[in-house]
């Protein structure tokens, strides 16, 4: 058996995949449909124990449908969600450390944070998990 060779900017790249790796059997091509449906399946877990599974999902959610509206800075988030600029940074740390957010400028004092094309394509995954253990309205527009 041979290992697929993965990008270093996968969901295979998290710690727990590398501790149970996948096995596959022949060229690398082949598995292409296996890998993407993997992808899928393990970013669906990923936003069900993110936003449904925790209690701070639902900013985190927030953070999200705002960043998809415009690009904005933690500061910019806290006040449009109206949270604590601590509790933001919380959130944005933890979005980041999973793949789903990814500022301007690593490190930087008011850089601009945008969804990553992986987080981009599971917006409709964000609006089904929402749809069935939402208690509040997830806006679609930052909030004034």
């Amino acid at each position: 058996m041979s290992r697929l060779v993965l990008s270093s900017h996968s969901l295979f790249d998290l710690p727990l995949i590398r501790r149970f790796p996948l096995l596959y059997r022949g060229q690398e091509n082949e598995h292409a449909g296996i890998r993407h449906m993997y992808d899928q399946t393990h970013l669906r877990r990923l936003l069900w124990y993110l936003l449904g599974g925790t209690r701070g999902g639902p900013n985190r959610a927030e953070i999200i449908k705002t960043l998809q509206n415009r690009p904005c800075n933690a500061h910019q988030l806290a006040e449009a969600l109206k949270v604590d600029y601590k509790t933001i940074l919380h959130h944005l740390k933890i979005l980041k450390e999973n793949g789903l957010i990814t500022p301007s400028e690593e490190g930087a004092y008011g850089a601009v944070l945008f969804l990553t094309p992986k987080m981009e394509a599971a917006l409709q995954i964000l609006d089904e998990i929402w749809s069935k253990i939402g208690t509040r309205n997830i806006s679609t527009q930052s909030r004034r």
